[in-house]
């Protein structure tokens, strides 16, 4: 047994060692300021990066010294096995032109050893409008693929059985809609809801905060989300309710720390509209996931998903009471920084790619998309997208990294940072205390705000070149023409949609049509959760925009407020 004089000598002893490693830090840092430095911005996403760590960085902290992947507060990673166990998903975001044309490309995708679906919808289809409907003219099929109704969904899917594949569907505004399309294609399959597997995004608060593709109000919106929370808890329980998306603010400008904690604090407003409407936290937060930015900062990103980890764990367990370890775990897609992508020198846009993918990894991600090089230009082509998901693949079995759990937990660096990013996010949860909350940020503007302040400050940063983006402002070269192939997407897609909601129109019993969205009125008035009603719409083949204006015809339609 271990004496209390023995004690003492262990504690005088280290603080021996930390008071020699001050003094040696001191004189290092005695040369570091003498000597010539390059002149510009050492900096991650806000602010300056000391030029070294050590154990003094972690004098108040034990880091995760003591902490084991799979265990409470799950810093190093959700599962004991890690990537041992499996491996993250390969999720390609794509869709493009008709369902039909983007069925073929899942169905490559597959082919090339893809392991989930990720279905992109175009704009029409992302601000609930159909193919035919005006504002859609000229919008057909371009960013994404085309979904108007059920029959598009079917075709979407046709061949691709949704009980063996996870399907990823990245729509906000009337993200409800889409899913009740897709379980209703399911049941066409013959796959009950129960069976289906996969995420929608369904983030609206989000969307008010940075991508705005919406179409209702915001207290709506949420109403839209719980009914969604409280009708997949008992019908479709494997299925991901919402993907709380942090992706999109820092897409729009925002640090690291303001992603970590503006994301947090929708999940955190997302469980508080969950248990005012009487579900037990229990119920619907094992189903909850996150969607993470990887950008260029290649030790912050690692930082911030640990980090985000922690807290969404200590928040669930202390704040929100819940029981259920399931419920303290935060699980996660990632995608590579389409923002940090660029029309010159295309080529390079593979490597950042490959840095970005590593970062995801080694901060233990579940689901990793990897952008193509075309992307900043266009759609990507099949040679493009092989590409991307090649980089996933070899370092899945290349480099060896997934061999070992949290393989940067112990560097200084990255604990000191995680510390620091939570400390930082911790900050932010106070702010937005203080000005009411989410909902009441969004609607002062305060939100918008900060981020746009912080875009700002690193455009900035790239034209004073304080920051170097290669190609960009470093390492120019003339380039009188693109050098790699360009998809494009003409109108025919426009054309064949046009086409053939005419004909579902002249074919669907539109008397049924009719009382269906009569009945989805009727239960948005009151207090009814609507997402029966809605597949009702979807199973009669009511189309995407007569279902938004059925529920826009009680809720009304957002208008943004004039903030700058």
């Amino acid at each position: 047994m271990t004496s209390i004089r023995e004690l003492e000598d262990v504690v005088r002893q280290q603080q021996e060692e930390l008071d020699s490693l001050r003094q040696e830090v001191a004189r290092w840092r005695g040369q570091y300021d003498g000597g010539r430095k390059r002149d510009i911005a050492y900096t991650n996403s806000a602010s300056e990066v000391p030029p070294l760590y050590t154990a003094l960085d972690l004098e108040d902290s034990a880091g995760t010294a003591f902490e084991t992947p799979g265990a409470w507060p799950f810093t190093r990673g959700i599962h004991p096995t890690g990537y041992r166990g499996k491996l993250w998903t390969m999720r390609q975001f794509a869709g493009f032109g008709t369902a039909r044309e983007t069925n073929q490309r899942y169905k490559f995708l597959l082919s090339q050893g893809q392991t989930g679906l990720s279905v992109a919808f175009d704009f029409p289809t992302l601000m609930g409008y159909d193919s035919d409907h005006p504002r859609s003219e000229g919008e057909v099929g371009k960013c994404g693929v085309a979904i108007s109704s059920l029959a598009d969904m079917e075709t979407l899917f046709e061949g691709i059985p949704l009980d063996k594949v996870s399907t990823s569907m990245t729509i906000n505004g009337p993200a409800i809609i889409l899913l009740c399309f897709y379980i209703a294609a399911a049941e066409k399959q013959g796959v009950e809801a129960s069976r289906l597997q996969g995420t929608v995004q369904n983030d609206i608060l989000k969307e008010y905060m940075a991508q705005h593709a919406w179409c209702f109000p915001i207290e709506p919106a949420l109403r839209l989300i719980v009914d969604g929370f409280d009708w997949c808890a008992t019908h479709a329980p494997n299925w991901n309710t919402i993907s709380i998306s942090g992706y999109h603010i820092r897409e729009a400008g925002s640090t690291a720390a303001q992603e970590l904690a503006f994301t947090l604090a929708d999940g955190f407003t997302y469980v508080e509209r969950g248990i005012a409407r009487g579900l037990d936290v229990d119920e619907f937060a094992p189903r909850l996931s996150f969607f993470w930015d990887i950008h260029n900062d290649f030790f912050e990103e690692i930082a911030k998903l640990r980090a985000a980890r922690r807290i969404w764990a200590r928040h669930l367990k202390e704040r929100y009471g819940a029981k259920n370890p399931r419920s303290w775990m935060m699980r996660f897609h990632s995608q590579t920084a389409g923002v940090t992508l660029t029309a010159q020198q295309p080529m390079n846009n593979v490597v950042r790619v490959a840095y970005q993918g590593l970062a995801a990894v080694l901060g233990g991600t579940q689901s990793l998309h990897t952008n193509s090089m075309d992307e900043t230009l266009s759609l990507p082509t099949e040679a493009a997208v092989q590409v991307a998901l090649r980089t996933q693949q070899i370092l899945a079995f290349e480099t060896g990294v997934p061999n070992v759990m949290d393989p940067l937990g112990g560097s200084y660096y990255v604990e000191a940072l995680t510390d620091q990013l939570e400390r930082e996010a911790e900050q932010l949860f106070a702010q937005i205390d203080e000005i009411g909350g989410v909902v009441k940020g969004l609607e002062d503007g305060w939100f918008q705000k900060r981020i746009a302040e912080s875009a700002a400050r690193q455009q900035w940063e790239i034209e004073q070149r304080r920051k170097l983006v290669v190609g960009v402002n470093e390492f120019v070269t003339e380039e009188p023409e693109l050098t790699i192939p360009i998809l494009r997407i003409g109108q025919e897609a426009e054309e064949e949609q046009r086409a053939k909601m005419a004909a579902l129109r002249a074919s669907r019993d539109n008397d049924l049509c009719a009382r269906n969205l009569e009945a989805l009125r009727m239960a948005a008035r009151g207090t009814e959760n609507v997402v029966p009603r809605i597949l009702d719409c979807a199973r009669s083949y009511c189309t995407l925009y007569e279902i938004r204006a059925a529920l826009e015809d009680v809720f009304g339609a957002y208008r943004e407020p004039v903030f700058f």
